[in-house]
């Protein structure tokens, strides 16, 4: 049946796009030339059984299309996950800057995030040891702004020319191939062992913040130094923070493991699922802001990346909230082809002359011309500016499509045709004084590699500091040279003996190795700050987070109802498991269905657990292995455990007597007073108090 064809009238009065319909009225399916396609499922043949004619353009558009669909991955950042969202200003900062987003309390900018691991492929796992990307692109009104940022505050190297070798060793080695998304292998920490202003990265490599538990409970920093200039071309120093409103969180290490073998894609389910049921994910813009006197004076220089400004000494104060508040529609669309460059900036934003940033500016560019395959990657939609229009006498290029109308490309023209110049709201860079000889040279303001490393660990939690210290364990004891093994305790000897100690036991070394050569002596004095704990910036209530409620045949469906409204009335989820996909039946008859089956619902992926069994399915669950497991895991890995009838599953789980001050009996009293308690308990995530956790 000949399609039909409806002509829609454009904006302008004239035809604006043409829609081929079926018979049906169902939109035609048509080559990439608008051709309606008569039969999606044969190729033209020459006879019934013969052999495919080359004149089968159908065939022929459908495969090459299908033969060009990748584009090169990153290099780094390579795995990421995409959302669109709205930035909302609650400081007027006009009298310090320019920059479009700040000028007025209530002003909302359109935003797109992605969020990345840094040294995985496209198809790793999401729960790597990893830094994390957070990079956020601000459509203003004044054009776009990339704040292109990770989790983490500093970052391995002061200098941009050694990113590559940097790169190079994190990733798989190149004559095996392996080992993917993970650091722990000989070139990587060879490489450490030999650069020692890495120390600080370090130390934030090696603790929980590497081990998010969600997009949504990690910080975002800017990593760099930049300046704001306000209108009288006067500057102001800015470090740029992310904190995240639903508070700080991790996973541990046993968890990572298990969590990418339940579910690889843990944290991109996790946001897609808060974006499409409303739990909108928020955080705060926080800026830290000094002048030149303060950056004299204070301890290091603020030109150097692998440093911090403690948050005691100079707070980082709320000026936005960015929340997220819709997912992509097409994943390749917006987040893999999103083009994020540090050298995005708008007036009122401006560069120091930190040398890793330099670096950056130069670099990104690069890196968007080769993965888009053309300069105009500024025209998909994700990376057109949004508030402003785009007008310049740029032309031509693979793939360009709004080449200026008429004979004038160029500027100035004496035609009055075309954009100009604008003295006035133009980008103007701050008049910084610039003189020097020209070297290549690393200045000695920079040379403190261990201080801030030691006040990172200082200002962690004993929780907090045995973790990093296995941590270190594992990924050293992964390396095949011992001598690399030795170089890195003889780094951590600088940063604190106890530590250094620890891991060298962990290793089995039988003797401690001598301190590193340090250029500068590691300073004592540097107090330690809350500021760096994940445990002490935690989470206010359990809103966000989610149990999962493992169910048996019988069990009490009036609890279970009573559970799942404590849990939502606080801003959480509560996802059921069961024996069976298709859930378990309550002693009311009532099939309840579950999310996950007992194999595919291990209680790694939730916050917090409960097990409510009846007196017919307690002996078939304690039975299985898995729900032995799930019940097992979560008392291993500290979370809050509700039960009702649950005695012999803990008999068979092994443990029998050992339920502690974080496991409620629901089943006790029947008020809800002990289910409201177990739920304001979950709000800590763990009872670190459990043995074994410490």
């Amino acid at each position: 049946m000949k399609p039909n064809t409806q002509l829609q009238n454009g904006t302008d009065g004239g035809p604006a796009e043409v829609h081929q319909t079926t018979a049906t009225g169902a939109e035609a399916l048509t080559t990439s030339q608008g051709v309606a396609i008569s039969d999606n499922q044969n190729s033209l043949k020459a006879g019934e059984r013969g052999p495919t004619l080359l004149e089968d353009f159908v065939l022929r558009d459908k495969i090459f299309h299908f033969d060009h669909e990748r584009i090169p991955e990153r290099v780094v950042h390579a795995r990421g996950y995409g959302a669109h969202g709205t930035f909302e200003c609650t400081r007027d900062l006009s009298a310090i800057t320019r920059a479009a987003p700040f000028q007025q309390v209530g002003k909302l900018t359109e935003t797109f995030v992605r969020f990345s691991t840094v040294a995985g492929s496209k198809g790793s796992m999401d729960l790597a040891r990893d830094v994390r990307g957070f990079a956020v692109k601000f459509y203003t009104d004044e054009g776009n702004w990339d704040l292109v940022g990770n989790n983490i505050p500093v970052f391995f190297i002061q200098d941009a020319m050694k990113f590559p070798d940097l790169v190079h060793a994190v990733k798989p080695e190149p004559d095996r191939a392996f080992p993917q998304a993970q650091s722990a292998h000989d070139t990587f920490w060879d490489y450490i062992s030999l650069t020692p202003e890495s120390m600080h990265m370090v130390m934030w490599q090696m603790s929980d913040r590497t081990i998010p538990r969600s997009f949504r409970t990690m910080e975002g920093f800017g990593v760099h130094t930049f300046r704001l200039v306000n209108a009288a071309g006067e500057a102001t120093f800015v470090k740029f923070h992310w904190k995240p409103r639903q508070g700080l969180q991790s996973v541990l290490w046993d968890e990572a493991l298990k969590i990418n073998g339940a579910d690889p894609d843990h944290h991109r389910r996790d946001l897609w699922e808060a974006l499409t049921t409303g739990d909108h994910p928020q955080w705060d813009l926080c800026l830290q802001m000094f002048d030149q006197d303060f950056a004299d004076s204070f301890d290091f220089d603020i030109l150097d990346a692998t440093k911090i400004i403690p948050e005691e000494i100079l707070p980082a104060e709320p000026v936005g909230t960015l929340t997220l508040d819709r997912a992509v529609d097409n994943f390749f669309e917006f987040t893999e082809q999103v083009a994020f460059c540090t050298q995005h900036v708008i007036p009122g934003i401006d560069f120091t002359e930190d040398p890793l940033l330099q670096g950056r500016n130069f670099s990104y560019l690069d890196t968007q011309l080769k993965r888009l395959g053309s300069p105009n990657f500024t025209q998909l939609k994700v990376n057109q500016p949004r508030g402003c229009p785009m007008h310049n006498f740029q032309q031509d290029g693979h793939m360009r499509r709004d080449n200026r109308r008429g004979r004038i490309n160029y500027e100035p023209n004496g035609f009055e045709e075309g954009p100009r110049e604008d003295p006035l709201k133009g980008y103007v860079s701050y008049a910084e004084p610039v003189e020097g000889t020209k070297v290549r040279i690393r200045s000695d303001s920079f040379a403190d590699h261990y201080s801030q490393a030691r006040q990172f660990y200082i200002s962690q939690t004993a929780v907090e500091q045995a973790h990093l210290r296995n941590a270190l364990i594992f990924e050293l004891g992964r390396c095949e040279q011992a001598r690399i093994r030795r170089a890195m305790v003889g780094h951590l000897r600088n940063i604190d003996e106890d530590l250094a100690a620890g891991v060298a036991a962990g290793l089995g070394l039988p003797e401690l190795p001598p301190p590193a050569t340090a250029a500068r002596p590691t300073r004592q004095d540097l107090p330690p700050s809350d500021a760096l704990s994940i445990l002490k910036n935690g989470p206010e209530s359990f809103a966000g987070r989610v149990m999962g409620i493992l169910i048996g045949d019988g069990f009490d469906g009036t609890l279970l109802d009573r559970l799942t409204g404590a849990v939502i009335e606080v801003g959480g989820k509560v996802k059921l498991v069961a024996p069976r996909v298709g859930g378990a039946v309550d002693d009311r008859g009532d099939l309840r269905e579950a999310q996950f089956d007992i194999q595919a619902g291990s209680s790694v992926l939730f916050d917090a657990v409960a097990v409510l069994v009846g007196p017919e399915g307690e002996a078939a669950l304690a039975d299985m292995p898995q729900a032995q497991g799930f019940l097992r895991d979560a008392f291993a890995h500290g979370k809050f455990i509700g039960h009702a009838l649950a005695g012999e599953l803990f008999r068979t789980a092994g443990l029998e007597g050992r339920a502690d001050d974080g496991c409620f009996d629901l089943g006790l009293v029947d008020d809800g007073e002990t289910v409201d308690a177990f739920v304001a308990s979950c709000a800590r995530l763990r009872h670190w108090t459990r043995k074994g956790m410490t």
